[in-house]
């Protein structure tokens, strides 16, 4: 199922996600798997559970875009534990569409997360995946990438997405 994008201004996208409890249930796989069809849907590289309108702490990610199934990772309670390098580079949310910012990062990034059967890993990232690491944790943490730019860049975006909702075109 093919879930519509929650957009920035509903309340789930900046609250806290509740931690998963239960693994390996049927209802935890069905929402992976369509967290990642919803997500391949809108053209993303990652998307987080309240993305979706869904308050979990799960995240998907897939930089090839769908081209290597290899390259499906599913974060479940994700930690960042290490950090290292620093990278600036455009950012964009499912959430917040046709808005692009630069944003700095770190570029090398450890998570630890759970997988859908409950087993704890760490995976490295670097660059693009260090990015969606950093971007669908913080997610999960209720914290929006426009955070991270100047407060005068954030108030001429949130503006501007008053002005397109007043017009009908943001929902």
């Amino acid at each position: 199922m093919i879930y519509p994008i929650v957009k920035y201004g509903q309340p789930v996208l900046e609250q806290s996600a509740q931690p998963i409890t239960e693994f390996d249930t049927p209802e935890l796989h069905k929402l992976i798997e369509d967290m990642f069809e919803s997500m391949y849907a809108a053209r993303g590289v990652g998307l987080a559970a309240p993305q979706i309108g869904i308050g979990k702490r799960v995240a998907v990610i897939d930089i090839s875009t769908g081209e290597d199934p290899a390259q499906k990772i599913v974060l479940i309670n994700p930690r960042i534990v290490a950090r290292d390098g620093s990278q600036t580079g455009e950012e964009g949310c499912l959430s917040l569409p046709t808005f692009r910012e630069p944003v700095t990062r770190a570029n090398r990034v450890t998570v630890r997360a759970r997988d859908a059967k409950g087993a704890e890993f760490e995976m490295t990232g670097e660059d693009l995946l260090a990015r969606a690491f950093q971007h669908e944790t913080d997610h999960l943490n209720g914290t929006l990438y426009i955070s991270y730019v100047s407060p005068l860049k954030r108030d001429l975006i949130r503006r501007k997405i008053r002005k397109l909702q007043k017009n009908g075109e943001w929902g």
